[in-house]
């Protein structure tokens, strides 16, 4: 059959197969990443919640002693070693139970606890006014809004640690450094290590002047102690906060009824307090944590044997539990508490919680408060836990008027810049997520054949053993 219709029908039904691409295509390939991991990393671990533990035994087997292992003995760990180099052998959330773990926690609390909680929002207002005043203040800008942040917590952590205004050139170095680790574990770029070892020879340079805290731990080397620095307080530290905030402020952005509140009555903490819970409680920092068992765990009748692989799904956990726990609504919060649903931002006290449990928070709060004293944000992308997009959001200076920012705004230029948001960030996640399945799966194989993990621990045995 030919004829003009007949080409016609057939462009259009072409047309539409693209033009739907971006809405099925991204997840298919994630499944497919997923997939290739299981078989490049191979099977390892039990799933919790799973088939062995319910989600009602999460908490449970979570907080268990036993549940107490960090990177030996699990292939898993060679992965995010490789995510995490240089120095993932003392990075404190992969140190193993024992002395010199102990000493590493016991600084990293020491220096995060150097500021009360008034000066620490002292600290993070001063520093996010400059770099937002920064911004074009006439016109509406398309930002990034964990690119955004970033550079903030750059220099919050900076001041922290050395007790002094960060230097631009450190900043540069600290926010090269976040970003590569954050985006090789995002899969969306490769390892660049040369950014990374820039850094760890600023911080070695640093310590050698005598600029470091004196709550360093002491049984470290020099070396190990810039590595110990870039990754709790320039890796982790820097990158949890930035991803947070992100989360945050494209929630807030993609609620309007939410923003128009909080601008509303800008003093109203507890309101913006269960935004953020709502907000830690759907995206969850963390998406799979993992634990290596050092004894059996009796748990419902079963028994998890010792060097099980536990992987704790936060995100899974946290939303099960709601009939609509998939809904953002922060005054669910006025109904519950933390202790009556799912809900573990900051971990559990029996395993080691997050250290700045306590700070993070009161920061968050000070930056969107310093946000939304600045700007109206408006956006219409797609928000996901892992947030590989990094938060495409429009910012209009507070008193432009933006239409957008108006709960049921249907027209005007602030719609439409919307509408080519909504299709712009559909179109990169496509592209995205076939960059994700091609690098993932390299690295996932790359750190399968260095083995960093491994290899430590095994040279470890022998040093022992001669």
């Amino acid at each position: 059959m030919s004829g003009p219709w007949w080409v016609a029908v057939t462009a259009l039904v072409a047309a539409s197969a693209v033009a739907s691409l971006p809405y099925w295509l991204p997840d298919a390939v994630v499944a497919l990443r997923v997939r290739i991991f299981a078989w490049v990393n191979g099977e390892e671990g039990v799933p919790v919640p799973g088939g062995l533990v319910g989600t009602d035994a999460f908490k449970r087997v979570y907080s268990h002693p036993a549940a107490d292992g960090r990177s030996r003995g699990a292939a898993l760990s060679d992965l995010f070693w490789y995510w995490l180099a240089p120095g993932p052998e003392v990075h404190q959330e992969h140190l193993e139970p024992g002395p010199r773990y102990e000493e590493v926690a016991r600084s990293t609390r020491e220096i995060l606890t150097g500021l009360d909680r008034a000066s620490w929002a002292a600290l993070v207002s001063r520093r996010a006014g400059p770099l937002l005043d920064a911004l074009p203040g006439d016109r509406t800008s398309f930002v990034r809004l964990r690119d955004l942040m970033m550079p903030l917590w750059a220099e919050v952590y900076y001041e922290l640690v050395f007790a002094e205004p960060c230097p631009a050139a450190a900043r540069e170095l600290i926010v090269a450094n976040a970003d590569d680790v954050v985006s090789a574990l995002k899969c969306t770029r490769l390892r660049h290590m040369g950014r990374r070892d820039r850094l760890t020879r600023y911080l070695a340079q640093r310590i050698a002047e005598g600029a470091a805290p004196d709550a360093l731990p002491a049984s470290l080397t020099a070396r190990e102690q810039g590595y110990y620095l870039q990754g709790t307080f320039f890796n982790t530290a820097v990158v949890q906060m930035s991803e947070a905030m992100a989360h945050l402020l494209l929630a807030i952005a993609a609620h309007p009824e939410v923003q128009l509140r909080l601008r509303a009555d800008p003093d109203d903490a507890a309101y913006l307090d269960r935004v953020i819970d709502e907000v830690m409680r759907l995206y969850p920092l963390f998406g799979v944590a993992h634990r290596i068992t050092s004894a059996d765990i009796a748990v419902d009748g079963a028994t998890i044997p010792t060097g099980s692989v536990l992987l704790f799904n936060y995100a899974e956990y946290q939303h099960a539990g709601l009939a609509d726990g998939d809904r953002f609504d922060p005054d669910r919060w006025l109904e519950v508490s933390a202790r009556d649903i799912n809900f573990l931002p900051y971990g559990v006290s029996a395993n080691r919680p997050c250290p700045a449990r306590g700070i993070a928070p009161i920061g968050m709060r000070v930056a969107a408060r310093e946000v939304l004293r600045r700007f109206v944000l408006s956006s219409s992308a797609v928000h996901s836990r892992s947030l590989p997009s990094r938060g495409p959001c429009l910012l209009a200076p507070v008193g432009s008027g933006a239409p957008s920012a108006r709960p049921g705004a249907a027209s005007g230029p602030g719609a439409a810049r919307l509408a080519l948001l909504r299709l712009r960030d559909r179109w990169e996640g496509l592209g995205r997520s076939i960059v994700q399945l091609v690098l993932g799966s390299y690295m996932v194989w790359d750190a399968r054949r260095r083995r960093l993990c491994q290899e430590y621990f095994a040279s470890q045995e022998q040093e022992a053993r001669t």
